[in-house]
């Protein structure tokens, strides 16, 4: 047990060592080249400590959640514990959002000109701007679209747009959305833990999605709205394949769909969604058909969007180009390959790094168990969870691979946080590691000004 203590705590000192390498020689580049074009490397943002409005609830549920998380979470029926998460996330993400005050800490995030609301008023014929979108992605293009507007589907952008036509228009119900939104994704994932593995383990990681450091980022920022959407894919595809129901099946297509259309880099998700596959694979092979509405709901997105006049693949290759004519073409992969990792600890805490080093000891013993076992036993159900937060991974690594993330990881990858998180099950002294998540958090949004 000691040697197995040793190792967690061996894994967050290297993770840890990570975070400090990276602003150490980030702040070395960024003041001899101004290459990185970020304030604060590897994060986006500047330093300034300070406290608001938000701090005394910040610290107040921090510290009701580490004293008395685990066990609510281990003893209370489990339908109000989906409830209680959200309820208790929602909380410490406005909490956070808070700290830098209701104006600049929400209101204006999504308004800024980089953001999704500058574009409002030229989307007044929707079918029209959707044929004509990807004549504004490149740099040069006339009336180019803004950096986030330009980076993404055109889904994100009409989420905010129709949130507009029914009178929630700017950044506050913008802000709000997102939050609201963005905290049920650590409620998806308990679920789909629960589903694949058991619910043991989704009572375990249930404080840790809660008092997650992402949550930082997640207010306000559409990829925590991102997030939620693919977690939700995500789970009802677990619950799909698990309970052989064909309704699931359909709305987990859809989202998935959907999903394409919000973000080009969680199409990464379908790796993902093959580890789920993977694991309810008996029952597939038992009721086959609940591939029909899965795919079936996949392709009503995709349909819509082309029949509008969408190229989605066009865009895409629009956007690369559109990637390297701005700081992306600045920004050297030498450092961000690795340092864009250190921003996965900061957003997914130490903890994380701990319980990722837990979930490959058991993938590396259990790994057959887990595919051919149901999750009744706790090793194997252990065994189950660890290949889910595994091909989660692994979907992070391909993003940072492919270039395509240098830099902003802190909020592009929100969506994988999310399934790292639950590996967090897997340790023991669950207080201890959870008091570290909530002290990183905190003092991320006391020392920095983080913005995009």
């Amino acid at each position: 047990m000691r040697r197995i203590l040793s190792r967690d705590l061996y894994a967050a000192a290297a993770a840890a060592l990570l975070v400090l390498t990276a602003v150490i020689v980030g702040q070395h580049i960024e003041h001899t080249h101004h290459t990185l074009r970020v304030n604060w490397p590897p994060l986006l943002g500047s330093w300034g400590p300070h406290t608001g409005p938000g701090t005394p609830a910040a610290l107040l549920l921090a510290a009701v959640t580490v004293a008395y998380g685990p066990s609510v979470a281990a003893r209370l029926p489990w339908r109000a514990v989906p409830w209680t998460a959200w309820a208790a996330s929602m909380a410490w993400i406005w909490s956070l959002a808070l700290i830098d005050g209701w104006h600049t800490g929400v209101t204006v995030r999504l308004t800024t000109r980089y953001e999704y609301l500058q574009v409002i008023d030229r989307f007044h014929d929707i079918p029209a701007t959707l044929r004509d979108f990807t004549h504004h992605i490149l740099l040069h293009s006339p009336d180019n679209w803004p950096a986030h507007v330009a980076g993404h589907p055109p889904a994100a952008t009409l989420t905010f747009v129709l949130l507009d036509r029914i009178g929630l228009g700017g950044g506050g119900w913008a802000g709000a959305w997102c939050i609201t939104t963005g905290a049920t994704a650590g409620v998806a994932v308990m679920i789909a833990v629960r589903a694949l593995a058991d619910e043991e383990l989704a009572r375990r990681a249930a404080p840790f999605l809660v008092l997650a450091p992402a949550a930082v980022w997640m207010g306000t920022s559409a990829d925590a709205y991102f997030a939620a959407v693919v977690a939700w894919a995500v789970a009802l595809l677990s619950l799909a394949v698990t309970r052989g129901s064909a309704w699931w099946a359909a709305v987990s297509g859809l989202l998935f769909g959907l999903t394409c259309y919000l973000s080009y880099g969680l199409t990464l998700f379908a790796l993902i969604a093959a580890a789920v596959l993977l694991l309810g694979r008996h029952r597939i092979r038992e009721r086959p058909f609940l591939l029909v509405p899965l795919c079936a709901g996949l392709a009503v997105a995709p349909a819509v969007f082309t029949a509008v006049g969408f190229n989605w693949w066009e865009a895409y290759h629009l956007l690369v180009t559109r990637y390297y004519q701005g700081a992306g073409g600045v920004r050297p992969y030498g450092y961000w390959v690795w340092a864009n990792l250190a921003c996965a600890v900061l957003i997914t805490g130490l903890s994380v790094a701990a319980g990722l080093a837990r979930a490959g000891s058991v993938l590396t013993r259990r790994r057959g168990d887990a595919l051919t076992r149901p999750g009744t036993f706790p090793a194997v159900a252990e065994a189950r969870l660890a290949l889910v937060v595994a091909s989660a991974l692994l979907s992070l690594l391909i993003a940072d691979l492919s270039g395509m993330s240098k830099a902003e990881t802190e909020r592009i990858w929100l969506p994988f946080a999310m399934w790292l998180l639950p590996a967090c099950a897997l340790l023991p002294r669950p207080r201890a590691w959870l008091a570290a998540q909530a002290v990183l958090a905190l003092v991320i949004n006391h020392l920095l000004r983080t913005g995009w």
